[in-house]
């Protein structure tokens, strides 16, 4: 069997806007527009992946919280509707998706290997977070390759930043070790925003875009810090600085989407491309892109 690779890495944030302005079919509310750099960022995205052949879309969600452990989806088919808790007025989305059960639990058991605890989820009804269903439509709206769901485990909130940091490289390395001796070609998605203080309250019309803007100054220059690291190859000094970073600009990268997704690139030394950097009600998301092929990076094949 040939040896399996991540062919695409991406910071893909999961703001409901941005399913709401695009107005897909199986979001219920309609909108006028909205939110469109960040929009037309994933539509960049999207394009770079198309000329990709891939396999499964493997996704680390932090609106899917365990306590104890990492968990990973296990049912090979989900259907239902998915209503977000605070802006149930713009995302009610009836999502069908299937599961690659059998990288997941090829993930699972090198994660467990590596000593930490982990947890297939097999209940037939549970309902997929509406972060790993965001970040998947934005990245994929043809819904037409099965995703493999991690959950964000709270040893940032429970322990420390450190101990989540430890944890979250161990699930990366054990990430990469399982695609690559599945064979197969996946394409890895972190769903969280960058900096993520946010407003309290929205206007009237939620995509009059004359309201929208980065909540602080302060967080926007972290954004800007950490994007910079990111754009020149930086990234082992970035997961250093990450919890300065997580504490000043009460940053989202706190679930530990970001951290697993760079210790599964294995570190890229080589720029990220990033698509769009914009605001969504006061919070920093960017949509980036880590290419091994296109960086010229040994194993890397489009």
């Amino acid at each position: 069997m040939a040896r399996g690779e991540i062919v695409l890495g991406a910071l893909a944030p999961h703001p409901p806007h941005l399913v709401y302005a695009e107005n897909p079919p199986q979001n219920e509310p309609r909108a006028e527009c909205g939110w469109e750099e960040l929009r037309w960022g994933y539509e960049r995205l999207r394009r770079n992946l198309a000329k990709k052949d891939y396999d499964v879309l493997i996704v680390h969600s932090p609106h899917w919280r365990t306590h104890v452990g990492h968990h990973f989806l296990g049912v090979p088919h989900f259907e239902s509707l998915s209503v977000d808790p605070i802006f149930p007025n713009l995302f009610r989305f009836h999502y069908t998706l299937d599961v690659d059960v059998g990288l997941a639990e090829a993930i699972h058991d090198e994660a467990k290997a590596a000593g930490l605890v982990t947890k297939m989820m097999r209940n037939p009804n549970f309902r997929v977070d509406y972060g790993t269903i965001i970040s998947c439509h934005l990245t994929n709206p043809a819904w037409d390759k099965p995703i493999v769901g991690i959950s964000s485990n709270g040893a940032f909130f429970y322990y420390s930043d450190e101990v989540g940091q430890a944890e979250m490289i161990a699930l990366g390395q054990a990430t990469r070790r399982a695609v690559e001796r599945s064979g197969k070609r996946a394409v890895l998605l972190a769903s969280n925003s960058l900096s993520h203080r946010h407003f309290t309250e929205e206007p009237e019309v939620p995509e009059d875009m004359t309201h929208e803007h980065v909540y602080h100054h302060g967080q926007y220059l972290w954004d800007m810090r950490v994007l910079d690291l990111m754009r020149n190859g930086k990234t082992r000094q970035l997961v250093d600085e990450l919890p300065d970073f997580i504490e000043q600009a009460v940053s989202e990268a706190k679930a530990g989407c970001l951290t697993w997704l760079l210790s599964a690139l294995d570190y890229p030394e080589y720029p990220a491309e990033v698509h769009a950097y914009g605001s969504v009600i006061g919070t920093g998301n960017a949509i980036v892109e880590w290419d091994p092929a296109s960086a010229g990076v040994a194993g890397g094949r489009a």
